[in-house]
């Protein structure tokens, strides 16, 4: 007798709002502990700063789904403010706390979820500053678009976090790097850099 296997239950809405919800709190996180000039430090060419991250998801998030399913969110944004300066949500000014872009970000996902509980997943939308000819988008496309954004910004905050004070690590509680102390890192970084070295000089 050929024993069956029990089917696994999904629930797409539910899963695509799991991941979104584990991208939005590892990009908190890397906030902890850090100083106000740390959490604004541009540490890129291109001035890449926690804080300024937290506040341009916060953006994009009452974006895609506000104003692409008619969901009016009320917020002030650079985003919607035609006089606003280049890259103006991707930084914080000095008058805007910590608390009140992580307010704002806050905000940012109670809306959200309360159009993911709103609308079906086939729920229609359109994107008023993407390409006519793919401007017409469903919930579905939109949650795995804000995923993927969110995700990538929060593998920027790792990077910054790490260049701020060394912390590392995909979330709290859940670091998922390999076992090891300073000096461990410090061999192991040492001999990549050895390695490249070689790979350099035979290139």
């Amino acid at each position: 007798m050929i024993e069956t296997k029990p089917k696994i239950e999904t629930k797409p809405k539910a899963d695509l709002q799991r991941y979104l919800q584990a991208a939005r709190e590892a990009l908190l996180w890397k906030l902890d502990g850090l100083s106000e000039y740390d959490v604004r430090r541009p540490l890129t060419p291109t001035g890449t700063n926690l804080l300024g991250l937290v506040k341009h998801v916060a953006g994009v998030e009452f974006g895609y789904f506000g104003d692409t399913f008619g969901r009016p969110h009320g917020e002030s944004l650079p985003v919607d403010d035609a006089a606003a300066e280049p890259n103006a949500d991707l930084w914080a000014t000095a008058d805007e706390s910590r608390e009140e872009i992580v307010a704002l970000y806050r905000r940012a996902w109670r809306h959200t979820d309360d159009a993911i509980a709103a609308l079906d997943l086939d729920a229609v939308g359109s994107v008023r500053w993407w390409p006519e000819e793919r401007r017409e988008v469903t919930l579905h496309q939109i949650l795995v678009h804000v995923i993927a954004e969110t995700h990538r910004h929060a593998g920027h905050a790792d990077i910054v976090r790490e260049l701020v004070d060394g912390s590392a690590g995909m979330r709290d509680g859940n670091d998922n790097m390999a076992p090891g102390d300073r000096s461990w890192w410090q061999e192991y970084r040492e001999r990549l850099e050895r390695v490249a070295r070689e790979a350099g000089d035979r290139g």
